[in-house]
Order: C-alpha cells, then structure tokens, then sequence
C-alpha cells in the first residue's frame, strides 16, 4: 500500500556531511539499508520506552575493535545486560593488557599465506593479525586472576565476569588503555554479562587447567545459575509498571538463543504467565531457510513464545555483517536519544531470582513437580523438551 508520508525523495548528499543519524534517516530508504534504518530507529524506540535492554553478540566482534563501540552504549546506559561468546570476552582483555592487534592485506585473508603466518607465530582471525605471545600473556593473566582466593568457590557465568572484570579495569588503569574491556566495564556498570557455552573459549581452556592441577580448587561455573538469573532479570523487567523487554542481536549462535530463551524458561518450563519479549532486532548474515537459529526470524520466536506476538511490528532483521551495523546504529541512538542511567542489575539479582522462586512456586508446574515429591519422584510426568 502506498503512503504519501514515505516517498523516496531525499535532498541530495551535501559535501562534508557527518551526521551519522541524518544520513541513515533520509538516505536508507530501500533494501537492507532501510532495513538497518529501521533496526537504528526500532533500538530508539525501545530505548526511549524505557525497556530493558539485552545484546547478544556473536562472531569475532572484540577483535576487530568493536567493544570500542558497546562500552559507550553500556555508559550511556543503552545496554543492560549481555550475552556474549566467551572468545569476545576473552579477545578483549588483549587491549586492557596493552597487547597489539592488527589490521592484515586482503590477501592474507585469502589463506594462502597461513602457513607462514604459523612458522613467524602470527595468529590471524581473517584479516586480523597478532603475535601469538598475546595469546601467551593473556592466557597467563587470566590464569593467575583466576587463581585468587575469591574464585575458588561455585558461583554463576555473571559472577566470574564480574569478579574477572575487577582485575581487568584495574589493569586497564595500569596500562593506559584508551578504553576498557566488556569485561572491566561491565565491572564498573554493575551490569551482568553470560556466556551460554563458557568451556567453548579460552577463558574456559583456562578453567579446565586450573581444574585439571586441582580438581577441588574452583572456579566451579553454575549453568543453572545463569538460566535462573537471566530468566529472573527479564521477569522483573516484564512485571515493573508498563514494563518492556527488549533484545538486540548481533549476529546468533548460542548468545542468541540464551538471550531468548528466557521466555520459553518462564512460560513452559516454569508455568509462569508471560508473553515474550516487546522488542526484537537482529543483525544477520544466516538465512532462514537453511532451519539454523541463527536464521531464524522472529515470526518464527513467535511460535516458541520468545517474542510476544502482539508485538511483531517492533522486531526487525537486517541481512548485513555486524561490523557494518553496529558502528553505525550506536551513532544513530548515541545522538537521537537521552541518556539513560545505568541499571545496575548485576546487584539486584539476589532479589530478581527470589521474586523468580516465588512465583514459580504459585504455579501448577510447580505443584505437580514439588507438591507430593514422593509422587513426583516415582513417576515423574514426560515433558517435552526443546532444543531450539
């Protein structure tokens, strides 16, 4: 249906113009640009509404320098919590320690080159490069952090970051580093961050050394914990007055599905009454219809309760690289919108998760399991587990 409001009929580009969020505005109108200019308005919206706000971010986004671009939207109090791979966390703490990263020649990317690149002892991460000693001495520093006596108990993927981001903004400090890490930063914030496959990165290679010299010695991660907190912190979003839960994903994977699968946690697996998320945005390079999650489209979280359905026109997938889109969207809210202050959730989780147990235990899930356990444990009831 036309509408006279959205003819494509921009000024013409002056010369010099430097205004990010004016030119997506009047310039992206068709194709995956407009769909980018709608992902950039969409994360406004939501950021003027007041939702809670969790990223997911996949792929190798930290070295390529892009935390540069999160740590301001965490400032300014845009992000309230995050999911991420653990090779981003761990491919940040590069820059608190001062290590060089470095832009490689397209050529090298073209992989013909790889072979020497391992006799000179250079790691490259397609078109960037750095010396495999930074590898050594992040692995050294995060080992020895690890090993402090604070770790060496069990606790949650939101704890261990945080704990770990201490260490790292002091570090930061130390060295000079003209921004600190995810990590560090997060520290600062208060702001939760989980890792949903935290012994597929280098901070849990590091884990399982310590582990393998001393079994009894921790850090001992709780995957339980983190479903239960996330779960809980988005709950206490969705009950505030005019509540509102928003997601942001770069990229998919598993941090995409942690991030949304707080809902069907809620809904089936708790019997709590909820309706998914309000908003959805996704920036993407997988297709739908190869059936991968990273593809999957939010008509499609529909289905699985993660999105609510009256929501659907506050959820959009731009089809482009998240090193493109992301720079461009955090301009675009950085200068449209007021700055918000910081949540601080890390800090509020003890409460969100007994407000969590507490209305769990009102629901009837919660009785068939739990209110004759004798029952209960004879003959357990089959449910029917997802795995998307």
């Amino acid at each position: 249906m036309l509408h006279p409001k959205r003819r494509i009929r921009p000024a013409a580009l002056e010369r010099g113009s430097a205004d990010v969020a004016a030119l997506i505005d009047t310039y992206y109108n068709a194709y995956n640009a407009a769909r980018l200019r709608e992902a950039c308005q969409t994360f406004a919206r939501m950021i003027d509404a007041g939702a809670t706000i969790g990223v997911s971010i996949a792929g190798a986004l930290t070295p390529a320098g892009l935390s540069s671009v999160l740590v301001p939207l965490m400032r300014a109090g845009f992000i309230d919590y995050i999911s991420s791979t653990g090779a981003n966390l761990y491919h940040d703490l590069h820059f608190d320690l001062g290590l060089p990263l470095y832009r490689g020649m397209p050529e090298v990317a073209s992989g013909a080159h790889d072979v020497a690149l391992r006799k000179e002892g250079i790691i490259r991460v397609y078109d960037v490069l750095f010396p495999a000693d930074v590898l050594y001495k992040t692995d050294e520093w995060l080992y020895r952090v690890m090993m402090a006596p604070e770790f060496g108990k069990r606790m949650s993927g939101s704890e261990l970051h945080h704990r770990i981001g201490k260490y790292a903004l002091a570090t930061a400090k130390k060295t000079g580093a003209a921004k600190p890490s995810l990590m560090a930063a997060a520290h600062d914030l208060d702001l939760p961050i989980w890792v949903a496959s935290p012994g597929d990165s280098t901070i849990g290679l590091n884990l399982s050394a310590i582990y393998t010299a001393d079994p009894e010695r921790g850090p001992h991660l709780d995957p339980s914990a983190d479903v239960m907190e996330m779960s809980a912190l988005v709950l206490d979003a969705k009950r505030k007055a005019d509540g509102r839960s928003g997601v942001l994903i770069f990229g998919g994977g598993a941090p995409k599905n942690f991030l949304l699968q707080t809902e069907p946690q809620l809904q089936e697996i708790l019997g709590v009454a909820e309706k998914g998320h309000d908003y959805f945005i996704q920036i993407t390079d997988a297709r739908p219809d190869t059936g991968g999650l990273s593809g999957a489209t939010p008509a499609e979280a529909v289905s699985w309760g993660k999105i609510d359905p009256d929501k659907l026109p506050d959820t959009v997938v731009a089809y482009l690289d998240s090193t493109v889109a992301m720079p461009l969207m955090a301009s675009y809210v950085l200068a449209r919108c007021k700055p918000r202050k910081p949540r601080r959730l890390y800090k509020r989780l003890p409460a969100m998760v007994d407000a969590l147990r507490t209305e769990y235990r009102k629901t009837e899930l919660y009785a068939r399991y739990w209110g004759t356990p004798a029952a209960a444990v004879a003959a357990p009831p089959k449910k029917k587990r997802r795995s998307k």
